[in-house]
């Protein structure tokens, strides 16, 4: 019995098909995901998504923040951005580190939500500087 794995940015429905499993970057840690998983709603943070088929790891895609809802039949991964990891570009996530980087160091510390939308983005742009794949 496969899980229903759904990956969807705000401009695409970017996969939809059954997995043996997928591995979701959570807030609190990589989160494995099965059929008969406990419901939940979860946080992302920037990081990879890993597929499973067949006892394999098929795909790999970087999110860069959002949250998955998981039921024991289905995943659904809801991302700011998603992208196969083979198209995530060097160049980009260093150009995104550098405003990234920018934008906080502009930031008022004392703003807790601008400082952590801040910080948020600033992660999210380190690990893809260090997941990318393409020059």
């Amino acid at each position: 019995m496969p899980v229903a794995l759904e990956i969807v940015s705000p401009t695409r429905l970017l996969l939809s098909r059954p997995v043996d499993m997928v591995v979701v970057p959570a807030a609190e840690g990589e989160l494995g995901v099965l059929p008969g998983h406990a419901p939940m709603i979860v946080l992302l943070r920037g990081g990879l998504v890993r597929i499973f088929e067949a006892g394999k790891e098929t795909s790999r895609l970087f999110v860069g923040s959002g949250f998955a809802e998981i039921t024991p039949e289905r995943c659904t991964v809801l991302a700011n951005e998603a992208i196969p990891l083979a198209e995530v570009s060097k160049r980009e996530a260093a150009d995104r580190l550098k405003v990234a980087e920018s934008i906080y160091e502009a930031v008022d510390k004392n703003d807790v939500a601008a400082r952590e939308a801040a910080q948020e983005q600033l992660y999210s742009a380190r690990v893809m500087g260090d997941l990318a794949q393409a020059p």
